[in-house]
């Protein structure tokens, strides 16, 4: 039984649940339906909520409240001509029901229609005594069609009637965020925190609007109010902690990572915060310490793999980077930044085959940056592959015509490859898009400029 009904409805539970298995037919009042198809509902037993509401509605036939909840039922189901149908019927019984349109409105909104949705709630609002829920459903609706204004309004409200409405305080924040209206949700916080000083997640809100205007000192201070109202407050500690990096303090923004380890489960993002905070402080053997308990804690957190393979790299120890983003790879293979990486790192070895084909695979799975494809490019080049390289400038040209790189690079392969008319025309075209890349050109293909037709072709651009 639930914990939260009381012994009258218990016990009308237990009486209707009698019922269905003894084929008996018992009589209860309209109130006892309505609390056995709620309980229904709750527990996500839709079947015996269809059957508890069919039997309410046969021996109460014009309750309006039961009829309004088989209304409920049919939104579940996503029978919503059959809603429609007998929202109308209760409409002509009671039209002055708020729930009516509130009940038309979750309709029409789940069918994306917002506007005629915001209408019906405008009924209801003239008619309910519960202003505050449907003011919260003006704001979602505003929310959906991004009238960020006047979803900021009605949250507002939301805020007159319950000043704890901490849902319709967080849309408010969203709302701002979207409109990059940081400096106005300052003061809105600081005009809410003025009649609620004991709000810690008003305190954590404002520190996070400082963090994102850069104010930093201000925002560590608001994290210390919402850590002296809630000593227990992991997400005010974890966001003093960005704050403290933000001041280059590194050494107390691990105190405060430190502190979210005792009070709750670790998490790998607090173990990536602590390992760059060390990185900073040059300490790698605790760095590298804290890169490790992150990918431990949660292998699937890219940043963790990436990260640590950095640091291998910065320390010259490619042979332990390429072994780590090898293990990334075993658990991502199809992640992108993790086969540029390998790339990356197999250059360094010298395994220029590998390179190659960690880059052709970024591509297939979806990284056409121009970056990628002149890197495969230059890579097969340095091995020989010429025929490759140019019909890697084939594809790269399709999707970055505009590019002067692919046409110098297209110019250097065509001359290796004894395709000395149509080197030039590339070149020429290449020189016009942008000269001064000229010497960078120069280094990638240095025997191009060697050649007395070549040196000509530049002299008329020069």
């Amino acid at each position: 039984m639930d914990d939260f009904m009381s012994e009258e409805d218990q016990f009308a539970l237990k009486k209707f649940e009698s019922m269905l298995q003894s084929n008996k037919v018992y009589f209860f009042d309209s109130g006892e339906f309505e609390e056995i198809v709620y309980h229904y509902l709750d527990k996500g037993k839709i079947n015996l909520a269809k059957k508890a509401i069919n039997l309410s509605l046969s021996q109460h036939p014009t309750s309006v409240p039961l009829m309004l909840i088989k209304v409920e039922v049919y939104v579940i189901e996503n029978k919503m001509k059959s809603a429609q149908k007998l929202l109308r019927i209760i409409e002509n019984i009671d039209p002055n029901n708020d729930e009516i349109y509130i009940q038309r409105a979750s309709i029409l909104s789940k069918s994306d229609r917002h506007d005629e949705a915001i209408t019906q709630l405008y009924k209801a609002l003239k008619l309910t005594d519960d202003l505050q829920d449907v003011h919260s459903l003006l704001g979602m609706e505003y929310l959906f069609i991004e009238n960020f204004n006047k979803a900021i309004d009605h949250f507002s409200t939301c805020l007159l009637e319950d000043i704890e409405d901490y849902a319709a305080l967080y849309n408010i924040i969203y709302c701002y965020d979207m409109l990059d209206e940081h400096d106005n949700a300052i003061d809105f916080l600081n005009q809410y925190i003025n009649k609620n000083p004991y709000s810690e997640i008003a305190w954590h809100q404002l520190g996070r609007q400082f963090l994102t205007v850069k104010k930093h000192n201000e925002a560590i201070r608001a994290f210390d109010y919402a850590i002296l109202i809630d000593e227990l407050f992991i997400g005010a500690y974890l966001e003093k902690g960005k704050a403290l990096e933000n001041e280059n303090k590194y050494e107390e923004a691990i105190s405060n990572y430190m502190l979210t380890l005792k009070l709750d489960d670790p998490t790998a993002f607090t173990y990536l915060q602590i390992a760059q905070c060390y990185q900073k402080l040059d300490n790698s053997k605790l760095s590298l310490k804290y890169f490790h308990k992150a990918i431990d804690e949660d292998p699937m957190l890219e940043q963790s793999w990436l990260l640590l393979t950095s640091l291998y790299l910065e320390l010259e120890e490619n042979e332990k980077a390429i072994y780590y983003i090898r293990k990334a790879l075993e658990i991502e293979p199809e992640n992108t930044e993790f086969l540029n990486r390998f790339a990356e790192i197999s250059i360094k070895l010298n395994l220029f085959e590998e390179a190659a084909m960690a880059f052709k695979r970024s591509i297939i799975f979806g990284d056409g940056r121009l970056v990628i494809y002149l890197a495969l490019c230059d890579v097969l080049h340095f091995v020989g592959e010429y025929e490759e390289v140019k019909d890697t400038l084939i594809s790269a040209a399709e999707f970055h015509p505009d590019s002067y790189q692919v046409y110098y690079r297209f110019a250097g392969i065509n001359f290796l490859l004894r395709k000395d008319s149509e080197a030039l025309i590339v070149l020429g075209k290449a020189l016009k898009m942008n000269f001064e890349y000229l010497e960078t050109a120069s280094n990638i293909f240095p025997e191009m400029f060697l050649r007395e037709d070549v040196k000509q072709l530049i002299a008329k651009f020069e």
